[in-house]
């Protein structure tokens, strides 16, 4: 699909995607026309990397799991501790959050009660 159509499905402008794609983010076919061509590997990418940034993954780090990927097999075991150590701190980040929360729901029951 074109990057109209690929921006359209992804919820990302054609700057982003241009943009990602400078970076090394986001490799794409090109066809014999120079045009852009992306294909469902680079959207399940892309919704893998929109998951990452939703969880607060800084681009930076979302780079170097992207050039770990880029080596191939060999770099698993630092791919995998790179997302562990990420889900750690979304772990964290949760449980601030329903501390938070909590506190939220007991000056609310408070409110209630009058």
């Amino acid at each position: 699909m074109n990057i109209g159509a690929f921006s359209a499905l992804t919820g990302l402008t054609p700057h982003t995607l241009r943009y990602y794609e400078q970076l090394g983010l986001l490799k794409v076919a090109r066809a014999a026309n120079g045009h852009r061509y992306y294909s469902v590997r680079e959207q399940e990418w892309m919704t893998f990397i929109a998951r990452l940034k939703a969880t607060g993954m800084p681009l930076k780090q979302i780079l170097h799991y992207a050039q770990l990927r880029v080596q191939g097999e060999e770099t698993h075991q630092a791919r995998q501790a790179l997302l562990e150590a990420h889900a750690q701190r979304l772990r964290e980040r949760l449980n601030e959050q329903q501390c938070h929360l909590a506190a939220l729901e007991a000056k609310i029951a408070h409110y209630q009660r009058g």
